[in-house]
């Protein structure tokens, strides 16, 4: 028996075009999606683009660097689809049993606080937003860790039971903490200034996510 490989890397070949023009097919569409989400709110597929924004995650990063477009915008409509899936869920889970991921380079460049196998200690020196979040969130029972990095998010979610989670970090960095805690109802909050000391974040969207669970405190 004989075989044609002239005709299999022909019909590979052709096979490797149809994916491609097929995954570039997917990002158009999802291109659309994100126009009419960003321009009416409406969630269409919710489910459908989270999969295929999770499956074809490089291939699609890829292609909007490739055409010149900010590829956080993968990222961005990731996040924001979660959020919105998981938002009545999150609400329905007690503040008793959600953590909260900050990332330390939230830090002031002065921060007394620190380094501890659970994280940054936080003093709340008042530097910066971290003692603010961290006096409203830990007595409302929430469990408040402040990151390095993801070696620490993965300790700290072995080490503890939990439901619902809220993360706040830049755009790669919470939708990967995001996908890889898909399972625990996460809701994420994008920095609005990224670097390494100083970062900044609307704490008022913090605050919101955190008192969201209030009436599990006044019931």
């Amino acid at each position: 028996m004989t075989f044609d490989f002239e005709l299999i890397y022909s019909l590979l070949g052709r096979l490797i075009i149809l994916i491609i023009i097929l995954i570039i097919i997917l990002f158009i569409i999802l291109l659309v999606f994100r126009r009419i989400f960003i321009k009416m709110g409406i969630v269409i597929f919710p489910k459908f683009f989270l999969f295929l924004i999770d499956t074809l995650y490089s291939p699609f990063k890829s292609i909007a660097r490739l055409i010149k477009l900010d590829d956080h915008l993968i990222d961005d409509l990731s996040i924001q689809i979660r959020n919105d899936i998981n938002k009545k869920k999150f609400e329905n889970i007690p503040a008793e049993e959600t953590l909260i991921f900050l990332p330390h380079c939230l830090r002031h460049r002065d921060c007394p606080a620190t380094l501890q196998k659970e994280g940054v200690n936080c003093t709340c020196c008042g530097l910066c937003s971290i003692g603010a979040i961290k006096k409203k969130a830990e007595p409302m029972g929430y469990k408040l860790y402040i990151v390095p990095g993801s070696s620490f998010v993965k300790k700290i979610v072995m080490e503890n039971k939990f439901k619902a989670v809220i993360g706040v970090a830049c755009h790669e960095d919470l939708n990967q903490m995001m996908m890889l805690l898909s399972d625990f109802c996460p809701e994420g909050v994008l920095l609005k200034k990224t670097g390494c000391y100083e970062t900044k974040v609307d704490i008022s969207e913090v605050l919101k996510l955190i008192n969201s669970k209030n009436h599990h405190n006044t019931s």
